[in-house]
């Protein structure tokens, strides 16, 4: 299968750069079974889910994981923070001019240096000192799609409101949409709520390199499933109600329990599934997402699950219609 299947046209003015107000988005609705779309409103989704439904959520925690500096030689580097590996070390994607070598001195201002000690594949492990300063010197991770430096409001808009564990490099951003205000409401209508915990990790911004696309191997991300959650999806399930996966991340780590398992247990893990066109969906009812890049795993995952040409004439629709898309855009439910 060709990975250029996954490519669309796109206008850069299409790219949300800012977050429209929290709720307020635009949602685009996909029937899976008839391929017909409609326009909505996000807050027009408490009309579409129904008592018992199950929404399930992923509760990470993007860190300020972008740190810039200098080499010794005065040229400029870029660490993105990926995995703490032990106390004040870290693996990290490095971009710079002329890679560094292991042994090099990092300078990265207010105090803080560090240290490379060497590679792992294509991250570098870095050691920081002093290593308490290294997850409150760096930025918000934005995306290099967003064309501009991060902001103070950021730290607040590129987070879910119900973000609790520390950990990722980028927000699940189908969960942006939601207030608390509008998580009270489905709860008063019946619909359930359970909080998963994946990890998102730099895979989310690489590109697939590969001309087919079964030739891709994605990154293996962290996952935590907790007791309560695993039995409140189990028993939707057992009982013939919809699982309804908030974001890409969420469907990624049900549906490998569910292959690894033949169901949702309790747990910690990682996972490197990619789901693409031919993959069997054994949890997932329905999917809210955002809209995602050409050619990329997130959309190829979105088309497994709404049909490849439902996806992308839905995308196409979307382009036509001005929808704003990436992490701070519009919204997609997929049933």
């Amino acid at each position: 299968m060709n990975v250029e299947r996954f490519d669309y046209p796109l206008p850069g003015g299409l790219i949300a750069q800012h977050p429209v107000e929290r709720g307020r988005e635009r949602l685009l609705l996909l029937d899976r079974g008839t391929g017909k779309a409609a326009h909505r409103r996000f807050e027009d989704l408490a009309g579409l889910l129904v008592p018992g439904d199950l929404l399930v959520l992923n509760d990470t925690r993007v860190i300020r994981a972008r740190l810039l500096g200098n080499k010794d030689s005065g040229g400029r580097v870029e660490l993105l923070l990926v995995r703490e590996t032990a106390p004040g070390t870290w693996e990290c994607l490095l971009k710079a001019s002329k890679a560094p070598k292991t042994g090099a001195a990092l300078h990265l201002g207010g105090g803080l240096s560090a240290s490379v000690r060497g590679r792992r594949e294509d991250l570098y492990v870095v050691e920081f000192s002093p290593a308490d300063m290294v997850r409150q010197a760096g930025r918000v991770p934005l995306p290099p799609y967003i064309d501009r430096p991060p902001e103070e409001a950021d730290e607040a808009l590129y987070q879910t409101v119900y973000a609790k564990v520390d950990g990722s490099v980028a927000a699940p951003t189908a969960g942006l949409h939601f207030t608390p205000g509008f998580l009270d409401l489905l709860a008063a209508k019946g619909v359930e709520t359970a909080f998963i915990t994946l990890h998102v990790g730099p895979g989310t911004f690489q590109p697939v390199r590969t001309k087919r696309v079964e030739d891709h191997r994605m990154h293996r991300e962290e996952f935590a499933v907790s007791p309560g959650a695993a039995d409140a999806i189990c028993r939707a399930k057992a009982e013939g109600r919809r699982v309804v996966a908030v974001g890409t991340t969420t469907t990624r780590v049900l549906e490998h329990l569910t292959r690894e398992h033949g169901g949702i247990v309790e747990g910690r893990g990682s996972t490197g599934i990619f789901i693409h066109e031919g993959f069997s969906f054994r949890c997932v009812d329905a999917l809210l997402t955002n809209f995602h890049l050409p050619c990329s795993t997130l959309i190829m995952l979105v088309a497994a699950f709404g049909g490849y040409e439902n996806t992308m004439n839905a995308y196409r629709e979307a382009v036509r219609e001005g929808y704003r898309f990436f992490s701070y855009g519009d919204a997609m439910f997929i049933f």
